[in-house]
C-alpha cells in the first residue's frame, strides 16, 4: 500500500499540479462554470414540460395541462435564451475567463472570442417546406449556436483571444493622449489587435474553406466533437475518468477542477444533446452525461463520501470519528465532501485510499450497465450539484422512479465498501494513539 502511494505521489501528483497550473485549462473550466445559471435554467425549461406532458399522458389529467400551458410558453421561450444559445455565450465566457487568466482587456476578448466562433459556422440554413429542402443563404442555423457548435467555439474562441492577445501585448495599438476617458482609452489599446485577430482567424477558415469545400466548423463537429463525445461513452473511458478524480483528490487536488475541461467538453456535450432531444420529443442519443457521475457516483461528494460517514455513524466506536462524521452529514446530504475529506481526513490517508478509489469506480461501473440495459434513463437534465442524493437523481433522469431505487442500490453497495474499512481504522487508531485520529495520515 505505501509503495502505491508513494509512486502515486512521484508520478500522478506532479501530473496534476502541472494541469492545474495551465491558465488556458483554468481559464476553459471557468467558462463552463460561469455558465451555470442558464444551464440551469434551461434544465427546468425542460423540466416543467416533460412534467406537464407526463401528467396528460400518463395520468389523464388533461385540464391540469390546459392550465398548464402559459408556463409551457414561458419554457419554451427559457429554452431559447439559455440552451438553444449554449456555444454562443460559452465564446463570450471562454473570451472573458481567458482575458481574465492572461491579464487582458475582458470585454474586448470576449467581443473578439465571438466574433471568431460566429466567423467559423456555415452562415447558411436548411429548412423543410411541404417536404422538399429549402437553402437559405446568408442566415445561421440555430443549432450551431448550441452544443453542436462547442468545439467550434473552444477551438476559434481560444485562437481569436491567443492572436489578440499577442498583439495586445506587443502594444500593437494606436497611441492616443493619456488625457482621454478610460473607456475610450482601452477601446483604442483593443482596437488594432481585435482587428488583426478576427482577420486571422477569418483568414484561416477562407483558406480551409477553399481547400476543402466546407466550412471549418462543419469539420469540428463531424470529425472531432462527435467522435469525441461517442469515444466518451466507451465503459472503459468513463472508468477511466472516474479514477482519475478519485486518485487527484486523495493527494488533496481537486481532481473534478483537474479535469473539469475534460469532463464538461466531453460528457456535458453529450449530456446538452440529451436535454435538446427530449425536449424535441426525441429519444436520449448519449448513454453517460456529466451528470450522470453526480447523481451515480459521487453522492456526498467525490469517493461517495456520504456512505463514508453513515457507516462511521454506524459502525464506529471512536468519538472523534463520529464528531467529524456528525458534522460533515449535513453538508455531505448537499454533496459538499470537504468537511469529511480533510476532517477525518480522507486526504493522504492510506487505510482509506482503496474504498475511496473503488467505491465511485464500482457505482459507476453498475449504473452504466443498468443504463445500457435500458433499465433506467439516461441523465436528461441539468440539476445543481448540490441536489441531494435520491433527488437529484430523479429529477436528473427526467422523473424516472427507476433512478431512486438505482440510487438507493448505489449507495448501500458504497456503504459495504466503506465499512470494513471504518473497522480498520478504529482498530489501526486505537492501537497507535486511542486519543488522537490523525495518526493514520502520512
Amino acid at each position: 500500500m505505501n509503495r502505491l502511494v508513494r509512486w502515486l505521489e512521484d508520478y500522478v501528483l506532479p501530473l496534476a499540479n502541472r494541469l492545474g497550473q495551465i491558465r488556458w485549462l483554468v481559464a476553459l473550466r471557468d467558462a463552463f462554470v460561469s455558465l451555470m445559471p442558464i444551464t440551469i435554467a434551461g434544465s427546468l425549461a425542460v423540466l416543467i414540460k416533460s412534467l406537464v406532458e407526463a401528467a396528460k399522458v400518463h395520468l389523464g389529467w388533461n385540464a391540469f395541462a390546459f392550465a398548464m400551458q402559459p408556463f409551457v410558453s414561458i419554457s419554451n421561450l427559457v429554452w431559447r435564451g439559455t440552451f438553444s444559445l449554449f456555444a454562443f455565450f460559452f465564446a463570450l465566457a471562454l473570451g472573458y475567463q481567458l482575458a481574465k487568466a492572461f491579464e487582458g482587456n475582458r470585454l474586448a476578448a470576449a467581443i473578439v472570442s465571438l466574433s471568431s466562433f460566429a466567423l467559423s459556422i456555415a452562415s447558411f440554413a436548411k429548412i423543410k417546406f411541404h417536404g422538399d429542402s429549402i437553402l437559405i443563404r446568408d442566415a445561421f442555423d440555430i443549432s450551431q449556436f448550441s452544443t453542436t457548435g462547442l468545439f467550434t467555439a473552444i477551438l476559434f474562441g481560444s485562437a481569436g483571444f491567443f492572436i489578440y492577445w499577442a498583439c495586445y501585448k506587443a502594444r500593437i495599438m494606436i497611441h492616443l493622449s493619456a488625457n482621454l476617458p478610460h473607456a475610450e482609452q482601452a477601446a483604442f489599446d483593443s482596437m488594432i489587435p481585435a482587428i488583426i485577430a478576427i482577420f486571422s482567424v477569418g483568414g484561416i477558415n477562407y483558406v480551409f474553406q477553399v481547400l476543402t469545400g466546407q466550412y471549418f466548423g462543419d469539420w469540428l463537429l463531424t470529425s472531432i466533437q462527435m467522435p469525441l463525445v461517442k469515444w466518451g461513452q466507451g465503459f472503459g473511458t468513463v472508468l477511466l475518468v472516474t479514477m482519475l478524480v478519485q486518485v487527484f483528490w486523495f493527494f488533496g487536488i481537486n481532481g473534478l477542477g483537474v479535469l473539469s475541461p475534460i469532463l464538461d467538453s466531453i460528457w456535458l456535450t453529450a449530456q446538452n444533446s440529451n436535454i435538446t432531444a427530449v425536449r424535441n420529443g426525441h429519444v436520449s442519443p448519449y448513454l453517460w452525461g456529466r451528470g450522470s457521475f453526480d447523481v451515480f457516483a459521487w453522492f456526498g461528494g467525490a469517493g461517495g463520501t456520504l456512505m463514508l460517514i453513515v457507516a462511521i455513524l454506524m459502525f464506529s466506536k471512536r468519538s472523534d470519528y463520529r464528531t467529524v462524521a456528525k458534522i460533515a452529514l449535513a453538508p455531505g446530504i448537499f454533496n459538499i465532501g470537504e468537511p469529511i475529506l480533510l476532517g477525518l481526513p480522507v486526504v493522504l490517508n492510506p487505510v482509506y485510499l482503496i474504498p475511496f478509489v473503488l467505491a465511485p469506480i464500482v457505482n459507476v461501473a453498475f449504473s452504466y450497465w443498468v443504463s445500457v440495459m435500458g433499465l433506467v434513463n439516461p441523465v436528461q437534465v441539468a440539476v445543481p450539484s448540490i441536489m441531494p442524493p435520491i433527488i437529484g437523481p430523479f429529477l436528473a433522469c427526467n422523473y424516472d422512479w427507476r433512478a431512486i431505487v438505482l440510487s438507493i442500490v448505489d449507495m448501500l453497495i458504497s456503504l459495504a465498501i466503506w465499512t470494513p474499512f471504518v473497522i480498520v481504522a478504529d482498530k489501526i487508531a486505537d492501537t497507535n494513539n486511542p486519543k488522537t485520529f490523525f495518526t493514520t495520515q502520512f
